[in-house]
């Protein structure tokens, strides 16, 4: 091999050396000089790494399990968040009656606690007050949690028995509407469980001897309203039904 040969063989090595190869991330080229009678051939071989690709995808499975485990895990504390949540519930209720105690319901009138009990419902434990109605010869059950937003209440205080009291020697102050009108009227105080509210009913219902006779509604309306009255004064100064409506119409009568 001449000079020149072997010159230009070194310049041309030295050019096919001075390839760059790709960087590591796509893939990784090898350089293969060959000299074959006095001439250099570059054979250049691409080979990928498998390696590389091998934490993507570990990743990406990785990516994929993890909605699915976050969802388990969802799923299991759920149940736990329910019953803590039931826990501090029962924790807030607060018995204001026990059994033996006597309380109005507006619609009903006064009745006694028999007694507190629990009851699943919709898989959720629930205390209930059963209340009986003896004069109705009904018994109700009610939530603890709805005793405030139905009405019901303890029995008046004295004081609040003797407004109503007062509200009976009052005059009569009947407006001048149609009967059904003030029929509604009467009929929405006494449900409304309010001993003064009644007494009003009892007060503008009630007729002296030279206005005439009830009708036959006035009547049943007065007598509705004079029961749930004498009810709640028996069960207050602890004497006989009759005798607390006796009471109730003897000061009705003492009006001038």
């Amino acid at each position: 091999m001449t000079k020149v040969a072997k010159t230009k063989a070194a310049k041309k090595t030295s050019k096919t050396a001075g390839v760059k190869a790709p960087s590591s991330n796509k893939a990784v080229t090898s350089v293969k000089v060959t000299v074959r009678n006095g001439k250099s051939a570059v054979t250049l071989g691409t080979q990928k790494k498998a390696a590389a690709k091998t934490p993507a995808r570990a990743e990406k499975k990785t990516a994929e399990k993890a909605p699915h485990q976050k969802t388990a895990s969802k799923a299991v504390e759920a149940p736990e968040k329910a019953v803590e949540k039931q826990i501090v519930e029962k924790k807030v209720e607060k018995l204001d009656f026990v059994a033996g105690d006597f309380v109005v319901y507006p619609a009903h009138g006064v009745g006694q606690v028999e007694g507190v009990e629990e009851q699943t419902i919709a898989g959720l434990s629930i205390t209930l007050y059963t209340i009986c109605f003896e004069k109705d010869r009904m018994r109700l059950k009610l939530p603890v949690t709805k005793v405030k937003a139905s009405g019901l209440r303890k029995l008046s205080s004295k004081d609040r028995l003797k407004d109503a009291l007062s509200t009976l020697q009052g005059r009569s102050q009947v407006r001048r509407i149609m009967w059904s009108r003030r029929a509604q009227e009467y009929e929405a105080k006494i449900n409304s469980g309010d001993p003064v509210s009644i007494a009003e009913v009892l007060r503008d219902l009630k007729k002296a001897d030279d206005q005439g006779e009830q009708s036959y509604s006035e009547r049943q309306i007065y007598q509705a309203a004079l029961a749930r009255l004498a009810r709640e004064v028996a069960a207050i100064e602890k004497i006989d039904e009759k005798k607390a409506a006796e009471k109730l119409e003897a000061v009705l009568g003492n009006v001038a």
